[in-house]
């Protein structure tokens, strides 16, 4: 065990994030992401048993996000014409600006199906159990400069 490590970040998950260099992107994707078929080329990680918000906020406390990006953060949009409402982007971006100063600022939307294409290049996507609907979210890591 470590000291400081917010116990929901698994080895696995502390060493993937440990190895990516900057502009590197990992999406934490919700239940119906289609994981193992977008990220056939990435580090899959299953977390299935947790939301993404208890783990966006994990891993902002160890993640720099990208300062050298408008929209280091990119939500999935919603289809034009689907009646479905985000309010876990609200909680998303509450999350956001306690890690960064940029806070909403830093967030950016990608059409759902580009979405789908910029994810088969990420570094790694984490599988969670997440239930609320477009609550896919993929970050740009960051220098850390500390």
């Amino acid at each position: 065990m470590l000291k400081g490590i917010p116990k929901i970040l698994s080895p696995e998950l502390l060493k993937v994030l440990c190895e990516m260099g900057h502009s590197d992107r990992i999406v934490i994707a919700d239940g119906n992401f289609p994981v193992e078929t977008v990220g056939r080329h990435a580090i899959v990680i299953r977390c299935d048993g947790h939301g993404v918000p208890e783990l966006l906020q994990a891993i902002l406390q160890l993640f720099p996000l990208d300062t050298y990006v408008e929209h280091p953060v990119s939500l999935m949009e919603v289809m034009p014409d689907d009646p479905v409402e985000t309010p876990i982007w609200d909680t998303y971006k509450q999350i956001i600006s306690e890690a960064d100063a940029r806070g909403a600022a830093a967030v950016g939307t990608i059409e759902r199906f580009r979405f789908y294409e910029e994810a088969r290049s990420a570094y790694a996507i984490v599988a969670t159990g997440e239930s609320a609907l477009y609550a896919n979210i993929m970050l740009q890591k960051g220098v850390v400069t500390d």
